[in-house]
Protein backbone atom coordinates (compact mmCIF):
# COMPACT_ATOMS: atom_id res chain seq x y z
CA UNK A 1 0.00 0.00 0.00
CA UNK A 2 2.89 2.21 1.11
CA UNK A 3 4.23 1.65 -2.13
CA UNK A 4 1.17 2.35 -4.33
CA UNK A 5 1.30 5.68 -2.57
CA UNK A 6 4.38 6.95 -3.19
CA UNK A 7 4.03 5.84 -6.97
CA UNK A 8 0.90 7.63 -7.18
CA UNK A 9 2.62 10.81 -5.28
CA UNK A 10 5.89 10.30 -7.90
CA UNK A 11 3.33 10.38 -10.75
CA UNK A 12 1.38 13.51 -9.84
CA UNK A 13 5.19 15.44 -8.73
CA UNK A 14 7.69 15.14 -11.10
CA UNK A 15 11.27 15.40 -9.85
CA UNK A 16 13.13 19.02 -10.14
CA UNK A 17 16.94 18.89 -11.74
CA UNK A 18 19.32 20.81 -9.99
CA UNK A 19 18.78 23.99 -11.96
CA UNK A 20 15.13 23.84 -11.09
CA UNK A 21 13.52 22.37 -14.09
CA UNK A 22 11.08 19.64 -13.96
CA UNK A 23 12.84 16.18 -14.85
CA UNK A 24 11.07 13.74 -17.62
CA UNK A 25 12.08 9.64 -16.94
CA UNK A 26 11.74 7.77 -19.59
CA UNK A 27 12.44 4.00 -20.45
CA UNK A 28 13.05 1.82 -23.52
CA UNK A 29 11.89 -1.94 -22.96
CA UNK A 30 12.22 -4.59 -25.26
CA UNK A 31 10.06 -7.28 -23.16
CA UNK A 32 9.92 -10.24 -25.15
CA UNK A 33 6.72 -11.18 -27.60
CA UNK A 34 4.44 -13.24 -25.73
CA UNK A 35 4.09 -16.03 -27.90
CA UNK A 36 8.08 -17.06 -27.81
CA UNK A 37 8.27 -20.64 -26.27
CA UNK A 38 10.23 -19.54 -23.27
CA UNK A 39 9.78 -22.37 -20.77
CA UNK A 40 10.30 -20.91 -17.50
CA UNK A 41 10.98 -17.55 -18.86
CA UNK A 42 7.60 -17.36 -21.21
CA UNK A 43 6.01 -13.97 -20.66
CA UNK A 44 3.14 -15.41 -17.78
CA UNK A 45 5.78 -16.98 -15.49
CA UNK A 46 7.16 -13.24 -15.28
CA UNK A 47 4.57 -10.58 -16.36
CA UNK A 48 4.19 -9.03 -12.87
CA UNK A 49 8.15 -8.28 -13.08
CA UNK A 50 7.39 -6.27 -15.58
CA UNK A 51 4.55 -4.47 -13.57
CA UNK A 52 6.96 -4.28 -10.87
CA UNK A 53 9.52 -2.71 -12.99
CA UNK A 54 6.93 0.35 -14.02
CA UNK A 55 5.58 0.90 -9.96
CA UNK A 56 9.21 1.29 -8.61
CA UNK A 57 10.72 3.21 -11.61
CA UNK A 58 7.69 5.34 -12.18
CA UNK A 59 8.66 6.46 -15.90
CA UNK A 60 6.80 9.49 -17.05
CA UNK A 61 7.05 7.91 -20.51
CA UNK A 62 7.97 4.42 -21.94
CA UNK A 63 8.35 2.47 -25.04
CA UNK A 64 8.06 -0.93 -25.30
CA UNK A 65 9.04 -3.56 -28.31
CA UNK A 66 7.87 -7.17 -29.31
CA UNK A 67 4.23 -6.54 -27.36
CA UNK A 68 1.62 -8.26 -28.52
CA UNK A 69 -2.18 -7.19 -27.75
CA UNK A 70 -2.44 -9.07 -24.45
CA UNK A 71 0.56 -7.93 -23.09
CA UNK A 72 -0.36 -4.11 -23.86
CA UNK A 73 -4.04 -4.81 -22.01
CA UNK A 74 -1.84 -6.66 -18.87
CA UNK A 75 0.43 -3.37 -18.74
CA UNK A 76 -2.88 -1.24 -19.50
CA UNK A 77 -5.02 -3.09 -16.29
CA UNK A 78 -1.52 -2.88 -13.86
CA UNK A 79 -0.96 0.89 -14.72
CA UNK A 80 -4.16 2.56 -15.50
CA UNK A 81 -2.16 5.89 -15.42
CA UNK A 82 -0.78 5.52 -18.76
CA UNK A 83 -2.25 5.82 -22.24
CA UNK A 84 -0.70 4.27 -24.98
CA UNK A 85 -0.32 4.41 -28.99
CA UNK A 86 1.12 2.04 -31.60
CA UNK A 87 -0.09 -0.55 -33.82
CA UNK A 88 0.03 -4.07 -34.79
CA UNK A 89 3.06 -4.19 -37.31
CA UNK A 90 1.52 -7.12 -39.10
CA UNK A 91 -1.87 -5.58 -40.25
CA UNK A 92 -1.60 -2.14 -39.10
CA UNK A 93 -4.28 -2.58 -36.34
CA UNK A 94 -3.56 -5.33 -33.28
CA UNK A 95 -1.99 -7.80 -35.17
CA UNK A 96 1.15 -8.69 -34.30
CA UNK A 97 3.88 -6.96 -32.48
CA UNK A 98 3.53 -3.31 -31.68
CA UNK A 99 6.36 -0.76 -31.19
CA UNK A 100 3.67 1.11 -28.52
CA UNK A 101 4.10 4.22 -26.45
CA UNK A 102 2.74 4.76 -22.95
CA UNK A 103 2.58 8.26 -21.66
CA UNK A 104 1.10 9.74 -18.15
CA UNK A 105 -1.96 10.79 -18.99
CA UNK A 106 -1.99 13.46 -16.17
CA UNK A 107 1.28 15.13 -17.10
CA UNK A 108 1.38 15.19 -20.98
CA UNK A 109 -0.95 16.10 -23.70
CA UNK A 110 -0.66 14.17 -27.00
CA UNK A 111 -0.06 16.39 -29.79
CA UNK A 112 0.42 13.95 -32.23
CA UNK A 113 1.52 10.42 -32.97
CA UNK A 114 2.08 7.89 -35.89
CA UNK A 115 3.73 4.87 -37.31
CA UNK A 116 5.62 3.90 -40.13
CA UNK A 117 7.38 1.05 -41.28
CA UNK A 118 11.12 0.57 -41.58
CA UNK A 119 10.64 -0.48 -45.75
CA UNK A 120 10.78 1.14 -49.14
CA UNK A 121 7.00 1.99 -48.47
CA UNK A 122 7.08 2.99 -45.03
CA UNK A 123 3.49 3.93 -45.34
CA UNK A 124 1.86 0.68 -45.60
CA UNK A 125 2.04 -2.50 -43.94
CA UNK A 126 5.54 -3.91 -45.50
CA UNK A 127 8.56 -5.88 -45.03
CA UNK A 128 12.02 -4.15 -45.91
CA UNK A 129 14.96 -4.79 -48.08
CA UNK A 130 16.21 -8.63 -46.54
CA UNK A 131 14.72 -7.94 -43.04
CA UNK A 132 13.16 -11.32 -41.67
CA UNK A 133 10.16 -9.63 -40.21
CA UNK A 134 8.13 -6.06 -40.63
CA UNK A 135 9.35 -3.28 -38.53
CA UNK A 136 7.96 -0.16 -37.66
CA UNK A 137 8.68 3.06 -35.89
CA UNK A 138 5.83 4.55 -33.56
CA UNK A 139 6.11 7.77 -32.64
CA UNK A 140 4.53 11.14 -30.43
CA UNK A 141 4.67 14.56 -29.76
CA UNK A 142 3.80 15.27 -26.16
CA UNK A 143 3.43 18.60 -24.32
CA UNK A 144 4.19 18.83 -20.65
CA UNK A 145 0.75 20.35 -19.04
CA UNK A 146 2.49 22.25 -16.60
CA UNK A 147 5.25 24.09 -18.34
CA UNK A 148 3.89 23.58 -21.71
CA UNK A 149 7.17 22.44 -23.38
CA UNK A 150 7.20 19.65 -25.95
CA UNK A 151 9.14 17.16 -27.22
CA UNK A 152 9.30 14.09 -29.69
CA UNK A 153 9.79 10.21 -28.69
CA UNK A 154 10.25 7.67 -31.38
CA UNK A 155 10.07 4.35 -30.44
CA UNK A 156 11.60 1.40 -32.76
CA UNK A 157 12.95 -1.73 -33.28
CA UNK A 158 15.55 -2.75 -36.55
CA UNK A 159 15.69 -5.90 -37.64
CA UNK A 160 18.03 -8.94 -36.07
CA UNK A 161 18.21 -11.01 -39.60
CA UNK A 162 18.88 -8.30 -42.36
CA UNK A 163 22.15 -5.98 -42.33
CA UNK A 164 20.56 -4.04 -45.70
CA UNK A 165 17.18 -3.59 -43.25
CA UNK A 166 19.27 -2.56 -40.14
CA UNK A 167 21.20 -0.39 -42.81
CA UNK A 168 18.56 1.58 -44.59
CA UNK A 169 16.02 1.44 -41.22
CA UNK A 170 18.71 3.96 -39.42
CA UNK A 171 18.47 5.76 -42.85
CA UNK A 172 14.89 6.18 -42.94
CA UNK A 173 14.52 6.56 -39.15
CA UNK A 174 16.81 9.31 -39.44
CA UNK A 175 14.79 11.49 -42.53
CA UNK A 176 11.43 10.58 -40.51
CA UNK A 177 12.73 12.28 -37.57
CA UNK A 178 14.07 15.10 -39.54
CA UNK A 179 10.53 15.73 -41.52
CA UNK A 180 8.32 15.01 -38.47
CA UNK A 181 10.00 16.38 -35.73
CA UNK A 182 11.84 19.60 -37.39
CA UNK A 183 14.26 21.48 -34.66
CA UNK A 184 11.95 20.27 -31.52
CA UNK A 185 13.65 18.20 -28.66
CA UNK A 186 13.78 14.43 -30.10
CA UNK A 187 14.92 11.15 -28.37
CA UNK A 188 15.16 8.06 -30.16
CA UNK A 189 15.30 4.77 -29.06
CA UNK A 190 14.64 1.26 -28.57
CA UNK A 191 16.04 -2.22 -29.53
CA UNK A 192 18.51 -1.46 -32.67
CA UNK A 193 19.80 -5.51 -32.76
CA UNK A 194 23.34 -3.24 -33.28
CA UNK A 195 26.29 -2.57 -30.79
CA UNK A 196 27.27 1.14 -30.88
CA UNK A 197 30.20 0.76 -32.88
CA UNK A 198 28.56 -0.24 -36.04
CA UNK A 199 29.21 1.42 -38.79
CA UNK A 200 24.88 1.61 -39.73
CA UNK A 201 24.81 4.16 -36.75
CA UNK A 202 26.52 6.91 -38.90
CA UNK A 203 23.80 8.94 -39.77
CA UNK A 204 22.35 9.19 -36.35
CA UNK A 205 25.70 9.80 -34.86
CA UNK A 206 25.99 12.62 -37.60
CA UNK A 207 22.47 13.93 -36.26
CA UNK A 208 21.82 12.82 -32.52
CA UNK A 209 23.40 12.44 -29.72
CA UNK A 210 24.26 9.38 -27.23
CA UNK A 211 22.52 9.55 -24.07
CA UNK A 212 24.74 6.91 -22.39
CA UNK A 213 27.57 8.66 -23.56
CA UNK A 214 26.12 12.29 -22.73
CA UNK A 215 24.49 12.00 -19.33
CA UNK A 216 25.51 13.19 -15.86
CA UNK A 217 25.07 10.19 -14.75
CA UNK A 218 25.60 6.79 -16.70
CA UNK A 219 26.69 3.19 -17.02
CA UNK A 220 28.67 0.63 -19.36
CA UNK A 221 26.19 -2.76 -18.16
CA UNK A 222 25.10 -4.64 -21.05
CA UNK A 223 21.19 -5.07 -22.36
CA UNK A 224 21.13 -8.00 -23.75
CA UNK A 225 21.24 -10.78 -21.25
CA UNK A 226 19.58 -13.88 -23.42
CA UNK A 227 17.60 -14.64 -19.75
CA UNK A 228 20.96 -15.81 -18.42
CA UNK A 229 22.35 -16.90 -21.67
CA UNK A 230 24.46 -13.99 -23.12
CA UNK A 231 27.61 -12.18 -21.81
CA UNK A 232 27.07 -8.80 -19.98
CA UNK A 233 28.37 -6.76 -22.48
CA UNK A 234 26.28 -6.70 -25.04
CA UNK A 235 24.71 -3.26 -25.95
CA UNK A 236 22.14 -3.26 -28.49
CA UNK A 237 19.58 -1.20 -27.20
CA UNK A 238 20.15 2.35 -27.27
CA UNK A 239 19.15 6.11 -26.95
CA UNK A 240 19.73 9.05 -28.52
CA UNK A 241 18.78 12.69 -28.60
CA UNK A 242 18.98 16.25 -30.50
CA UNK A 243 17.59 19.58 -29.55
CA UNK A 244 17.04 21.21 -26.22
CA UNK A 245 16.94 19.11 -23.66
CA UNK A 246 19.72 18.26 -20.72
CA UNK A 247 20.50 14.30 -20.18
CA UNK A 248 21.03 14.06 -16.15
CA UNK A 249 21.12 10.06 -16.16
CA UNK A 250 21.42 7.08 -18.24
CA UNK A 251 20.49 3.35 -16.15
CA UNK A 252 20.43 -0.26 -17.41
CA UNK A 253 17.98 -1.50 -15.09
CA UNK A 254 19.25 -4.92 -14.22
CA UNK A 255 17.54 -5.26 -10.61
CA UNK A 256 15.31 -7.56 -9.54
CA UNK A 257 11.70 -6.79 -9.91
CA UNK A 258 10.42 -10.00 -8.88
CA UNK A 259 11.55 -12.75 -11.41
CA UNK A 260 15.32 -13.63 -12.21
CA UNK A 261 14.84 -11.82 -15.77
CA UNK A 262 12.36 -9.24 -16.30
CA UNK A 263 12.84 -10.35 -20.43
CA UNK A 264 16.03 -11.44 -22.40
CA UNK A 265 16.57 -7.63 -22.58
CA UNK A 266 17.24 -5.27 -19.71
CA UNK A 267 14.88 -2.09 -19.95
CA UNK A 268 17.09 1.26 -20.53
CA UNK A 269 16.55 4.76 -18.81
CA UNK A 270 17.08 8.38 -19.05
CA UNK A 271 16.36 11.34 -16.75
CA UNK A 272 16.27 14.90 -18.58
CA UNK A 273 14.97 18.22 -18.47
CA UNK A 274 13.84 20.26 -21.19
Amino acid sequence: MLLALLFAAGCMMPSIAADGAETIKLISYNLRNGRAQDGDNSWEKRRHATAQMLREEAPDVFGVQEAYLDQLQYIEAECPQYAYVGVGRDDGAQGGETMAVFYLKSRFELLDSGTFWLSETPEKVSRGWDGACNRTTTWVELRDKTTGREFFYFNTHLDHMGKVAREEGVKLLVERIRTIAGKKPVIVGGDFNTPVDSLIFKPLTKYMKSVREKSAVSDSKGTFNGFGSAPDTIVIDHLYFRGGLKCLEFRTLDGNYGAPYISDHYPISMVFAL
